[in-house]
């Protein structure tokens, strides 16, 4: 720690406990804890996830947001881009003052304006090596709320571009989180990386690794997902797999192994163990979300609802993972999605990138409702789902009762 970085808060957690409990706490969810995570509401049960919400990482950050307001609090104060995907925690520090600092995709932030005098906070994605590095020039205060697993990651980004290996990345390649891992490569001259979606972008890939395929055609394709200079022809010979920490974990294992196939299919197992590296960079609470999602749907529901921001990447996971097992399933963003007065539901829609509505009556016949809340997602948005879903079913009293 220095006069100008920090990275394990101020010590004020005290302070801000109070204020974190009046933004977050839900006492429908307190009920639910007390209740072995199950509440029946008159015909309807209620089941939620056994790990849902707030991660540590999201905690961690969401903290030290707050505790850098009370630290500083005649400065001006920034965040690179949202602190978390969730829209209402970066209200909140909107109204703390805390100004978000926008960019377009495919550009660098803007951080013209930004003083010495200043203090800006980077979000639990972390920033890439270049805004890390401008900042610093700037001389202004940091408090880095860069998550854990994310550091674990960069890590091994890192040392795959020391040995000169390229680094595969499973992720969305315009996430804030890839972008920050993708750069950790910067650090060593030569240093490359290619982002991949999912198994069917990787395809071409191994094509190219199993000496089939257009190189040129493939350089076209992913000109926008690899690093500056990217030689197709030569790029692929060593790599190394690594992964956004919330895309969905069978996923990402799956496509490192498929890799390691490839390579094993052209070389031969030893050469391939040579060439080829993959190492466990899931995120611990990616996986038990995920795990809990699959628990509660062993168990058997009618109806899933998951909730958190439309561009939470981990959230949109949970409701992919769910639907997959053959369960209705539902993203929504918040409470608000329910409208009481006319029954109707508003969602996104799994895979899509635009809401849609379903009409009144969309619960069915559903009397099992799953439950579950990405990562970045607070305990009150989570209750007030509840308290929504019972309203539209005409059961607010017995929520009441429920609850006494």
């Amino acid at each position: 720690m220095s006069e100008t970085y920090f990275r394990r808060g101020f010590g004020l957690k005290s302070e801000i406990e109070g204020q974190l409990t009046a933004d977050y706490a839900s006492v429908v969810v307190d009920a639910f804890r007390a209740r072995g995570n199950g509440l029946t509401v008159g015909p309807l049960t209620f089941r939620l996830a056994k790990e849902f919400g707030f991660c540590y990482g999201v905690d961690r950050a969401v903290d030290y947001a707050y505790e850098t307001r009370a630290k500083f609090p005649d400065k001006r104060i920034f965040l690179v881009g949202e602190i978390i995907h969730n829209p209402h925690v970066n209200h909140k520090l909107e109204a703390m003052g805390i100004h978000s600092l926008e960019h377009d995709p495919g550009r660098p932030f803007d951080f013209t304006g930004i003083t010495a005098e200043d203090v800006v906070i980077l979000p639990a994605f972390g920033v890439t090596v270049g805004d890390f590095k401008r900042l610093r020039e700037l001389g202004c205060v940091l408090v880095d709320t860069t998550c854990g697993s994310v550091l674990n990651v960069w890590k091994r980004v890192e040392s795959y571009a020391k040995d000169g290996f390229t680094a595969v990345i499973h992720g969305k390649y315009y996430h804030e989180e890839t972008k920050a891992t993708a750069s950790q490569v910067e650090k060593y001259a030569g240093g490359k990386y290619l982002v991949l979606r999912d198994l069917d972008e990787a395809r071409p890939i191994l094509d190219l690794i199993e000496g089939r395929g257009d190189a040129a055609a493939v350089a076209a394709k992913f000109a926008h997902a690899s690093s500056p200079g990217f030689d197709f022809t030569k790029d692929l010979e060593r790599i190394g797999i690594a992964n956004q920490t919330t895309m969905l974990a069978g996923e990402s294992l799956a496509l490192a192994a498929e890799f390691k196939k490839s390579f094993a299919a052209r070389l031969g197992d030893e050469e391939a163990t040579a060439r080829f590296r993959s190492f466990d960079t899931l995120c611990s609470a990616t996986q038990e979300r995920q795990d809990a999602v699959l628990g509660l749907l062993e168990d058997g529901v009618d109806l899933m609802m998951v909730v958190g921001g439309y561009n939470s990447s981990n959230t949109c996971h949970l409701a992919a993972l769910a639907q997959s097992k053959g369960v209705r399933t539902f993203h929504i963003e918040d409470a608000l999605c329910i409208d009481v007065d006319g029954g109707t539901l508003r969602h996104q829609a799994v895979r899509a990138k635009a809401e849609s509505t379903e009409g009144a009556g969309w619960l069915g016949a559903a009397k099992s409702l799953g439950l579950t809340a990405g990562a970045s997602t607070p305990n009150n948005k989570v209750g007030e789902t509840v308290v929504r879903i019972c309203q539209v079913a005409g059961l607010g009293g017995e929520l009441e009762k429920a609850l006494a």
